[in-house]
């Protein structure tokens, strides 16, 4: 996919070294983040884009509600866990909707009003459904230099898609980010909670096929947990 004289497409050394990208991400250090958050120190810090999502899902029972108690003791008010608490909403349901900001506001006793203004002025909170895999392109001027408009025109054209929509086999939504602080590393892109930095238009397609591979090796790792 890429030479070695240049990143693979993710955070890292490569030179003499030869690091794969577990090494780099630290994925076997890190190990599986436990749903209930761990040490409430970290619970409010949880990546909240996952593959696995469910619209219909509850806030918040089992771990998750053990984990929202969690996140509210971080706090000296309720209204201060807002942002944490979205995206722990999100990361279970994939998006928050006008419903879970009307949820997440009665359990923060705030208003619904206050939750939706706060909510449609972030970018990260998904305001619709979307795709296992929420693909964001970084168009802003380092990348856009660097061949972003192409790297997300090949996304678009390997996903079937238009910006915002999904495809139609679930796994993906495209859509552009006006910054993703990753301006020495050009193009930028975020995929859920991972950044893939160097990306070039002739990566796209190795880099989605990858991913395919992930979602049915965590199916039958799935199955086999059942």
């Amino acid at each position: 996919m890429s030479s070695s004289k240049k990143n693979p497409g993710w955070a890292g050394n490569t030179g003499e070294y030869e690091l794969t990208e577990a090494d780099i991400r630290g994925e076997a250090f890190v190990g599986k983040r436990p749903l209930e958050g761990g040490h409430p120190s970290a619970s409010a810090t949880y990546p909240y884009m996952l593959a696995t999502k469910d619209p219909e899902a509850p806030l918040f029972e089992g771990p998750y509600l053990e984990r929202f108690e969690k996140i509210l003791t971080r706090y000296p008010k309720k209204r201060a866990a807002l942002l944490p608490t979205l995206s722990l909403a999100q990361e279970i349901r994939g998006y928050v909707s006008p419903e879970t900001m009307d949820e997440v506001a009665s359990l923060l006793e705030l208003s619904s009003a206050y939750v939706r203004g706060v909510t449609t002025f972030y970018t990260m909170y998904n305001k619709q459904p979307v795709g296992k895999y929420l693909i964001q392109v970084c168009t802003n001027i380092s990348c856009n230099l660097c061949g972003a408009e192409d790297v997300l025109k090949a996304f678009l054209k390997e996903t079937g898609t238009a910006l915002g929509e999904i495809s139609l086999d679930g796994n993906f939504s495209v859509i552009e980010a006006e910054c993703l602080a990753g301006c020495g590393f050009p193009t930028c892109v975020q995929i859920n909670s991972k950044y893939f930095e160097n990306v070039e238009s002739q990566d796209v397609g190795e880099l989605l096929r990858t991913l395919v591979a992930e979602l049915s090796m965590d199916s039958v790792k799935e199955k086999g947990e059942e």
